[in-house]
């Protein structure tokens, strides 16, 4: 069975959840594979739409996972006509237009039942701060529950609506979120609970300054 293009799948899915506003993003990478943006609102009934129409049937969500896109700026430059020296000429003219900040949930859909995907939905949160927030698919797609839990624990986007909302790789203690673009390697690793080989040397330039016995001096020290 032939799947619909996204275009196709984005104007049965705006005229089947009233309200809700879907995006084509292009993807201009070798995989070629464009995306749809949904809108945060709408995202569990569209979720819903994709994995209950029969003619889609997006019963299976193969993986999610978090994109950081960190503030940027973008120049562009454009051709004006202005007036120079009495006269009309055309001129390069260089504009700058600010872009905040956000985070996405990315899920690959596939159909089982017809076999075919995938197709690519994303979420995208209001910033990268208090409003880092996206609902959660795993009322839908079961199998997003412990992806969400990593975008969660690795990029900071609280899901609305999981199940089990918890770091999974991360101990509960550790602050910050590894995967953003703008994280630092901490150099303090005292409070690891395990700390070893690279990392424990990193730790002893903490530690006091007082001689630190190591395994075998504990052992021996002990007999």
């Amino acid at each position: 069975m032939t799947m619909e293009s996204l275009e196709q799948i984005k104007t049965r899915v705006e005229a089947a959840v009233p309200g809700a506003k879907i995006d084509i993003i292009p993807n201009p990478g070798p995989a070629q594979q464009s995306s749809l943006l949904i809108d945060n609102e709408h995202a569990a009934a569209v979720a819903k739409f994709l994995r209950d129409d029969s003619a889609l049937r997006l019963d299976f969500c193969s993986n999610a996972t978090g994109v950081d896109w960190l503030d940027r700026t973008v120049k562009k430059t454009v051709k004006v006509k202005k007036i120079v020296d009495g006269e009309e000429k055309e001129i390069d003219e260089t504009t700058e237009e600010f872009f905040p900040g956000y985070l996405e949930a990315v899920y690959h859909l596939y159909s089982m039942t017809h076999k075919h995907g995938p197709v690519i939905i994303r979420m995208r949160t209001a910033d990268r701060a208090e409003n880092a927030r996206l609902p959660s698919l795993t009322p839908v797609y079961r199998s997003a529950e412990f992806q969400e839990r990593e975008i969660f624990d690795l990029y900071g986007v609280r899901f609305d609506g999981h199940p089990d909302l918890r770091r999974i790789l991360m101990w509960d203690e550790f602050v910050d979120y590894p995967m953003r673009k703008d994280y630092r390697e901490p150099d303090d690793y005292e409070y690891e609970p395990t700390p070893h080989d690279d990392v424990l040397e990193k730790a002893k330039m903490h530690y006091s300054a007082r001689p630190q016995l190591d395994g075998a001096e504990n052992i021996t020290a002990q007999s």
